[in-house]
């Protein structure tokens, strides 16, 4: 455990400065900007001391009251402009690198093989996306700049109350160093409690999108009252984790304030007696005077002030390298992408045939699934039946592309089926799932989604071929209703049907069907059977998964991948 533990902190920082490298220049130059802003209170301090010292001594001063105003306002101004111009620039960077990951994570995910295995649910996908992602946000605003001014701003005021007073400066060389020492004991902590912090983040979104799909069965199964007490458990454990984040935060604060009032006050009473005369050593050759007083007491707060925002930002970095981290770990995941993008813009002419030679697939768990060598010509029309676990959906996905061939071969319209031709392939494909989805559109505009242009004729036909016409009289806003993403407002049967629909509307010549007729009552069964046959008269080919032998046998032929022969 305590090698994995460092190994997975040297993870999570290697992959939050490989997400910030685009924008180190930036980052650069808004920290810079941030550190100039910082070093003017410096001349502003001057300003303000020399004219205290004029008037509690009758010294001359440098520059009479307006000129002294004039050039502290001018500073002040100019500090305010350098402050806004690195909190933009920091933002702007912020923002285009929590862009450039959110488009890395949608990119592989929308890649990623159905048939793989240990995959995050779109919950945890949708919560780290849109919400921790930006957590990496105030690291670089406030952490970034923080840090920047902590490496520079105390050395230059302890080089400067050196010049002064060796006793002020060895004052602030004592204090200062116990600060950094504290907040990395302290960081340690803020890093556990952030990563245990985004995991329950994570789980509620997972378990609330869960929530949400079985709500109807839910209702039902009079599980609501279950399901709340869920909800409040889980509420509960995300609130203890950001309470154990706050906790540490204030921690961190209090640590750090301690330290600072300390150093702040020592120095004053130093140069209270100084100046009173109880004390006359610590200055250099003249005694400590009025205005060089004022100035160091201007200066020591400060000096501590850059060490004060690093603590106030200290959870941002610990924030920050969790989110790193749960990216790094999402990466590492072992992930199939699905075949295609290849840049080939060939098209498949050939029949639409299969052959299958020598194919087998490792799952997950590391079983081996060994298919039989099949030959489908085009046209025909195919059950694949087996057992629960026999391989069934693996292998329409495979012949979908929707998962590399690593072991045998597939053929498809005469070509081998690999990165460059599967996207062609793809173009000719018609996908019948077990769990129909919708995207977040019009009924009209999923069912037309293969299509090239619209044609209301030609949709009504599909829907009438697939006794899906009723269906879209019952709903409330006919072809114009949105029913989600897995159809509420029509039963499992009728999306399947309106699935069934958009296979027909599209002119695919191939049609992949996952258990179409599963958990369906005879009736609605029937309906969908007719309307899979009814692809398969104008000349597509048919494969179809399933455990139903009255689909079954009225296709052309069953391949039983329990089969020896």
């Amino acid at each position: 455990m305590s090698d994995t533990v460092p190994d997975a902190n040297k993870l999570a920082a290697h992959r939050l400065e490989q997400m910030l490298q685009p924008e180190r220049g930036r980052l650069r130059m808004a920290s810079w900007l941030s550190v100039a802003a910082s070093l003017l209170w410096i001349p502003q301090a001057a300003c303000v001391a020399q004219l205290i010292a004029a008037l509690v001594d009758g010294s001359q001063a440098l520059l009479g009251p307006w000129s002294a105003s004039l050039l502290f306002l001018a500073l002040g101004l100019s500090k305010a402009g350098l402050a806004h111009m690195s909190d933009a620039i920091a933002f702007s960077a912020s923002q285009a690198a929590i862009s450039r990951e959110r488009k890395k994570i949608l990119a592989a995910q929308t890649r990623l093989s159905p048939v793989a295995g240990g995959q995050r649910s779109s919950a945890e996908i949708a919560a780290l996306a849109a919400d921790k992602l930006e957590l990496v946000a105030p690291y670089m605003l406030r952490y970034a700049p923080a840090m920047a001014r902590t490496r520079s701003v105390p050395l230059v005021i302890l080089a400067i109350a050196t010049v002064f007073s060796w006793t002020v400066a060895f004052i602030l060389l004592i204090a200062g160093p116990l600060i950094p020492v504290f907040m990395i004991l302290v960081g340690m902590a803020a890093q556990s409690a952030s990563e245990r912090q985004m995991q329950e983040i994570g789980g509620m979104n997972a378990l609330l999108a869960e929530r949400i799909r079985a709500l109807t069965d839910l209702r039902l199964l009079d599980a609501v009252d279950r399901t709340i007490s869920d909800f409040s458990k889980a509420a509960e454990r995300l609130r203890q984790q950001t309470m154990e984040v706050l906790r540490i935060a204030f921690l961190s604060s209090t640590v750090l304030e301690l330290f600072s009032a300390l150093g702040v006050a020592m120095t004053a009473v130093y140069v209270g007696f100084a100046l009173l005369g109880e004390l006359r050593f610590g200055a250099w050759a003249t005694p400590l005077t009025v205005g060089e007083g004022v100035f160091l007491l201007l200066l020591a707060p400060d000096f501590f002030q850059p060490m004060r925002e690093l603590a106030a930002a200290w959870h941002d970095r610990a924030a920050a390298r969790a989110v790193a981290g749960e990216l790094a770990d999402l990466e590492a995941a072992h992930q199939l992408e699905i075949a295609g993008g290849g840049f080939d813009s060939r098209t498949l002419d050939g029949p639409a045939s299969v052959e299958l030679r020598a194919l087998s697939w490792t799952t997950p768990a590391g079983r081996v699934i060994r298919f039989p060598d099949i030959s489908i010509a085009a046209g025909e029309r195919i059950a694949i039946t087996g057992r629960s676990g026999s391989g069934k959906t693996t292998l329409l996905a495979l012949l979908a592309g929707l998962a590399p061939c690593p072991d045998g071969a597939i053929r498809v319209a005469g070509e081998k089926l690999d990165d460059r031709t599967a996207d062609a392939w793809r173009a000719r494909l018609g996908w019948i799932g077990q769990t129909p989805h919708f995207f977040n559109g019009s009924l009209r505009a999923n069912l037309i989604i293969s299509g090239n242009e619209r044609d209301d004729n030609k949709l009504e036909n599909a829907l009438a071929l697939a006794s899906a016409d009723q269906i879209v009289r019952t709903l409330p806003g006919g072809l114009d209703t949105r029913l989600g993403e897995t159809g509420h407002g029509v039963s499992g049967g009728e999306a399947r049907r309106l699935m069934v629909a958009r296979a027909l509307y599209s002119d695919a010549d191939i049609i992949l069907a996952d258990e179409p007729t599963s958990d369906l009552d005879q009736k609605t069964a029937s309906a969908v059977t007719e309307g899979l046959l009814a692809l398969s008269a104008r000349g597509a080919t048919l494969i179809v998964a399933t455990h139903d032998l009255q689909l079954a046998r009225r296709l052309d032929r069953i391949i039983d991948l329990e089969s020896d022969e």
